[in-house]
């Protein structure tokens, strides 16, 4: 009689486990179709298991704010976000922004980014580094390195960056520190809403003379949506951005980069992603 409990309960207790295993692994199934980025300011690697390739179409409209927290006019960029194996990324963009003066700038980006740490399931934490080159919508030439760190969960998903930039200009800081934030909570199948920030020349904090101003904010809500077995999404985000220390710009003829004149301004980007690997 002992024995047969015994073996009852141990039934039991393994079907319970093998249901469980079952309901999350139909889980991510039904994640498939999620996006590759679900943040807007904040760069994510990509995942073998459930993302592989994506194209995607972003614009925004800003004032009083410079790049990478927006583009003082209206810029749209076309994204290609590919998954190259080995736990790398690969992403390249092409822009074009529209100035509130009137003239209009194109901007071309090239990153490859890497985990080192985990990278291989389609939920946990990953963290990983990447180099790439960029010219911005002034025509500055810009090395970059970030770290990203990432935590996907069933119901989660939380980003986050450092990014160092190296203009190849005499006129531009040194060393350009922007790191961002973004948390995301499953409010349905479809659904993700959460909160994003960025942190722009925040060298600004510890350096007076920082060439650019100063260091800047931004914080607003963050909103992704998925339609039910669609490979299309849908992410929208924005807010204000304030001026958390002021320094004297350098003045210089050769200076081509829009910087702000107040002491605050807004950003608002929106992104339509398909995947289609």
């Amino acid at each position: 009689m002992t024995i047969k409990v015994y073996q009852s309960f141990v039934f039991l207790l393994l079907n319970t486990f093998v249901l469980r295993a079952q309901m999350i692994d139909e889980k991510i199934k039904n994640n498939l179709f999620a996006p590759p980025q679900t943040f807007l300011f904040t760069t994510t690697t990509l995942n073998p298991l459930v993302r592989q390739w994506s194209l995607n179409y972003s614009g925004g409209y800003g004032q009083n704010t410079v790049a990478p927290v927006g583009f003082n006019g209206i810029d749209q960029n076309i994204t290609l976000f590919g998954y190259l194996g080995n736990s790398t990324t690969l992403l390249t963009s092409v822009g074009v922004g529209f100035a509130n003066s009137g003239h209009w700038q194109t901007t071309q980006q090239a990153e490859i980014l890497r985990d080192f740490i985990g990278g291989n399931n389609p939920t946990g934490f990953r963290l990983g580094t990447s180099l790439g080159l960029r010219r911005e919508f002034g025509n500055d030439i810009i090395a970059l390195s970030r770290l990203t760190a990432t935590y996907e969960g069933l119901g989660w998903k939380i980003g986050a960056n450092a990014r160092f930039e190296k203009a190849v200009s005499a006129s531009r800081d040194e060393l350009d520190v922007i790191t961002s934030f973004g948390i995301q909570r499953r409010i349905n199948k479809q659904l993700f809403a959460g909160v994003e920030a960025v942190g722009q020349d925040l060298e600004g904090l510890w350096q007076t003379d920082e060439a650019e101003g100063g260091a800047r904010i931004l914080i607003g809500p963050s909103l992704n949506f998925v339609p039910s077995g669609s490979p299309l999404s849908f992410s929208v985000c924005g807010g204000p951005i304030l001026q958390i220390t002021r320094s004297a710009i350098i003045a210089n003829d050769s200076v081509v980069r829009d910087l702000p004149l107040t002491n605050s301004g807004f950003t608002m980007k929106f992104n339509v992603g398909f995947r289609f690997l």
